[in-house]
C-alpha cells in the first residue's frame, strides 16, 4: 500500500476503442483501490498543435490544454505511460505532445557553455507500458527495442526520471480473451502496488 501516491495516467493511443484505454482503466481500477491520488491526461483529447513548428529556435505558445497538462506533469509522483508500439515508435500525436511539453525550462535546461543539462524531474518514477502486435522476444532481440530506449534513456531519464519500468504486452494482434484478460489483471495489479 502507498502513502497517497500521486500518480498520473498518460494514455497515448489516438483511438478511444483501443484496447489501450482498457489498460489505462485498468491501472487506475488499481491505483485507486490502493489509496493513490490519480490524474489522467489522454493525449487524444487534447486541443493542441503537434508540430514542434520552430524547433527550439523560436517559442510557440503552449495552447490552455498543455499548460494544464504540464501542472499535471509536475504534480505527479508517478509517471504511468500507455502507448502502442508502431514502426518501431510512439503514435505521432504522443511524439508531439512530448515535443510540445517537455521543453527547455520546464522539463530541463542546458548549461550555458557547456554539453551538459539539468534535469527538473528527478525523485519521479515512471511505468512504460506498451502493446506490439509481434512478440516481446522479437521485439526485443531482433529490433533492439527502439521505443523502449527512446521512452526510457532519451526521454524520461533524460529529464531526470531515473526509475523505469516497462511492462510489454505481446503479441495483441489475434490475442484472444483470456490473454487479453490476464494483461488487464496484471495491469491493475501494477497499479494496486503503484508500480
Amino acid at each position: 500500500m502507498s502513502q497517497q501516491k500521486k500518480i498520473l495516467i498518460i494514455n497515448g493511443h489516438p483511438d478511444k476503442e483501443s484496447f489501450n484505454f482498457a489498460i489505462a482503466a485498468a491501472y487506475k481500477t488499481g491505483a485507486l483501490i490502493s489509496g493513490a491520488t490519480v490524474k489522467e491526461i489522454v493525449i487524444r483529447d487534447l486541443n493542441f498543435n503537434p508540430n514542434l513548428q520552430y524547433g527550439y529556435r523560436k517559442r510557440t505558445e503552449l495552447e490552455p490544454d498543455l499548460l494544464v497538462a504540464q501542472e499535471k506533469l509536475k504534480w505527479a509522483d508517478h509517471l504511468v505511460w500507455v502507448y502502442p508500439v508502431w514502426w518501431g515508435s510512439v503514435p505521432a500525436i504522443m511524439k508531439g505532445f512530448l515535443d510540445r511539453v517537455l521543453l527547455p525550462g520546464f522539463a530541463f535546461k542546458k548549461r550555458e557553455g557547456s554539453v551538459w543539462w539539468d534535469k527538473f524531474f528527478t525523485g519521479k518514477t515512471a511505468r512504460l507500458i506498451c502493446t506490439l502486435d509481434q512478440p516481446g522476444w522479437f521485439y526485443k532481440l531482433v529490433n533492439g527495442q527502439p521505443s523502449n530506449h527512446a521512452m526510457k534513456k532519451l526521454t524520461m531519464n533524460f529529464i531526470g526520471v531515473k526509475k523505469v519500468r516497462i511492462t510489454t504486452i505481446a503479441p495483441l494482434r489475434l490475442s484472444t480473451v483470456e490473454f487479453r484478460k490476464k494483461c488487464l489483471d496484471k495491469v491493475e495489479t501494477l497499479g494496486k502496488r503503484n508500480k
